[in-house]
């Protein structure tokens, strides 16, 4: 098999199995961290298992490696089917896939190392960074060049989510790592509101637009129903683009920013309830009726759960934006919990769903396992509620502890059961990840041939 190869599907087939792999090494870390935080002395001091080391390889490598890959490997097969012409260069796909892996691999071993720019979401150094714009920069083309030879003239609303993601976060991506300057930062709190600009973006222009591609293109596919209105869908997106941007700075509203600015963030942060709701209705109209096709679909389940959570999110994040709500939630587990549904809960399970649908499509192979994949969703189910359940507590009893005046390292033993429940279920994930890498591998190697 050739490393960059022109074979049709063989992207979307290998953007699919690279982002199983690093939802397995992704949970690694993250139970690895989850034990670090239930016992500080479990790993000794050995310096590349160190929490904050570990803790920033899970959060990148499932980011910017497991939800955005596995969404892309899915839409770099709908797309060009929605514009009824083959992927331009699947040649140039393969290697934007490859640098992308190669990237998360310097950056995985460059973090474990102790070199870090020491932002959220923005860990990695400058070579990496520039490898993940030189991935974006690929597929920028490849996808422009698709769209520009597409038989279709008309562009369903996955398309226009899907090209959003590529643009946006590639055009954000130097702007947010402070790309001209090799250290990857800036001084002061402009560092701080550049930051927060890029960090909230890479999760509200990368990740969402590529699951609600998937979901606009995947819930009228299983129910056998047109789109309930192609009016709402681009609503959605617009509003989309026009509040999140802007929403970053609620995570400052105790930093010293212009006072417009924390205006703007937490009015925009309330205003993402019309997206939000536009795009659950748009779906959920659409199978309506049909729920019954939805649920007993593997990949339906995924969808439906992750639009869900969706729902939870959206009403989450304008909350805790009001600095009334803040008082309490803010540098609390509050924030890990709703980080956790929003990129696992939402855009995960939408993306394992997008997965399962398309990875016998591309392979031309039956799914390995279906009960497999069954336990899975059960087991992330479990495991990202729990999470939600415990740290949402957990960050309760945090803040109000704060907020009346007690010390942080007295609240430490407040917290510790919840840490030990977080490992716990951690587990749940683990095994989750692992065992969806092995039926994927099997689907592709051993699964039965689909008759053409």
């Amino acid at each position: 098999m050739k490393l960059i190869s022109n074979e049709q599907q063989s992207a979307a087939r290998a953007f699919l199995v690279s982002g199983m792999v690093w939802m397995a090494v992704g949970a690694t870390f993250g139970l690895l961290g989850g034990m670090a935080l239930a016992a500080p002395e479990v790993f000794g001091n050995v310096p590349w298992l160190t929490f904050g080391r570990v803790r920033a390889a899970h959060i990148n490598l499932v980011v910017v490696g497991f939800v955005p890959m596995a969404l892309l490997g899915a839409g770099l097969h709908f797309v060009p089917a929605l514009l009824r012409t083959r992927l331009y260069s699947e040649r140039m796909a393969n290697g934007a896939m490859w640098v992308w892996n190669a990237a998360l691999l310097l950056g995985t071993i460059t973090l474990l190392l102790g070199h870090s720019q020491a932002r959220e979401y923005a860990d990695y150094i400058w070579p990496v960074d520039a490898l993940i714009v030189l991935a974006f920069v690929l597929l920028l083309y490849d996808l422009g060049m698709t769209m520009a030879r597409r038989q279709e003239p008309l562009m369903y609303v996955s398309v226009w989510y899907f090209a959003a993601a590529v643009v946006v976060t590639g055009s954000l991506f130097p702007l947010g790592n402070a790309m001209w300057n090799w250290n990857g930062a800036m001084s002061g709190v402009m560092d701080a509101i550049l930051l927060w600009f890029y960090g909230h973006n890479v999760v509200g222009l990368l990740l969402t637009p590529l699951a609600i591609a998937a979901a606009y293109y995947l819930v009228p596919v299983i129910t056998k129903r047109p789109l309930y209105s192609h009016t709402l869908s681009l609503v959605g997106f617009w509003t989309l683009l026009g509040f999140y941007t802007h929403i970053g700075g609620h995570h400052l509203l105790q930093a010293p920013i212009p006072a417009w600015l924390k205006v703007i963030s937490v009015i925009d942060s309330v205003m993402m309830m019309i997206p939000v709701l536009v795009v659950l209705i748009n779906l959920w109209l659409t199978a309506r009726g049909r729920y019954g096709e939805l649920l007993t679909d593997l990949s339906g389940r995924f969808i439906f759960l992750g639009t869900v959570n969706y729902l939870v999110v959206g009403i989450q994040g304008p909350l805790q934006s009001l600095p009334s709500v803040q008082r309490v939630t803010h540098f609390t587990n509050w924030t890990v919990a709703h980080a956790h549904l929003a990129v696992l809960g939402f855009a995960g399970m939408i993306g394992l769903g997008a997965l399962w649908y398309t990875l016998p499509r591309v392979c031309g192979r039956l799914l390995w396992s279906e009960k497999l994949a069954n336990l899975q969703f059960w087991l992330v189910f479990v495991g990202v509620w729990a999470f939600m359940l415990i740290l949402t507590a957990g960050g309760v009893v945090q803040g109000n502890a704060w907020i009346n005046g007690e010390t942080v390292y007295r609240t430490v033993p407040m917290i510790a059961p919840y840490m030990q429940l977080r490992a716990l279920f951690g587990v749940t994930i683990l095994l989750a990840a692992y065992l969806g890498l092995y039926n994927v591998l099997m689907t592709i190697y051993k699964g039965k041939r689909i008759e053409r």
